[in-house]
């Protein structure tokens, strides 16, 4: 097959594939649909090929976030928990899109995973999508999260704080000022081994503030 003719497959299937999620989201307030998607998540999430289910997964949370709704907001929270960086870049990126339209409803589906007591790598990705979409309620919600039993969570949300800089989470921070628990910070294709401590004394530099300056 010749290069144009390659090129032309790449515009059809462009255009099949917008015509498919065009006619798929008529019916985006159904019950029908948002019981296939919460099906299809969780099928995804199980696969046993893993590349399909990468696949399946980032155009699922493109889909999930088109579609009102607590439950399209749990299965937004459900695939950010997946171990494929992919898929967990795609999920929050949606979460953060839909929180800038409809902060509510993400609000929610965050305060029901902590209700919950929920655990995993979404735990660690929530805090930096509040910190992203930076509304007046990301400061009390993302305290929430530091009091989570993992210290890996609790580093995601001193981290999301220092983003936010809002000078009410100096106390918040202050707390952790030598707490020797160790975790792994991941800078792109670098870790760092650090303490919540010290994390917590880097995040109150960046609020212009010593340790002392909390008390």
């Amino acid at each position: 097959m010749s290069l144009p003719d390659e090129l032309q497959r790449i515009f059809d299937a462009d255009r099949i594939l917008h015509e498919a999620e065009s006619g798929l989201l008529r019916k985006k307030g159904s019950e029908e649909l948002i019981a296939l998607l919460e099906r299809e998540t969780e099928n995804a999430l199980h696969m046993e090929d893993r590349k399909e289910g990468t696949v399946r997964l980032e155009r699922l949370a493109d889909l999930c976030a088109q579609v009102p709704g607590p439950r399209m907001t749990d299965a937004l929270i459900a695939i950010l928990n997946d171990g494929e960086p992919r898929v967990r870049v795609a999920a929050g990126e949606a979460l953060r899109d839909l929180g800038y339209e409809r902060y509510a409803e993400v609000a929610r589906g965050i305060e029901r995973a902590l209700d919950r007591n929920a655990e995993g790598l979404a735990m660690s990705e929530l805090p930096w999508v509040l910190a992203e979409i930076a509304e007046p309620s990301a400061l009390p919600l993302i305290r929430r999260f530091l009091d989570h039993p993992s210290s890996d969570v609790v580093a995601a949300a001193i981290e999301a704080l220092a983003q936010l800089r809002d000078p009410e989470a100096l106390r918040d921070l202050e707390r952790f000022v030598g707490d020797s628990r160790v975790v792994i910070i991941e800078d792109f294709e670098d870790e760092t081994k650090t303490t919540l401590g010290e994390l917590a004394e880097d995040a109150l530099e960046m609020l212009g503030a010593r340790p002392s300056d909390a008390d």
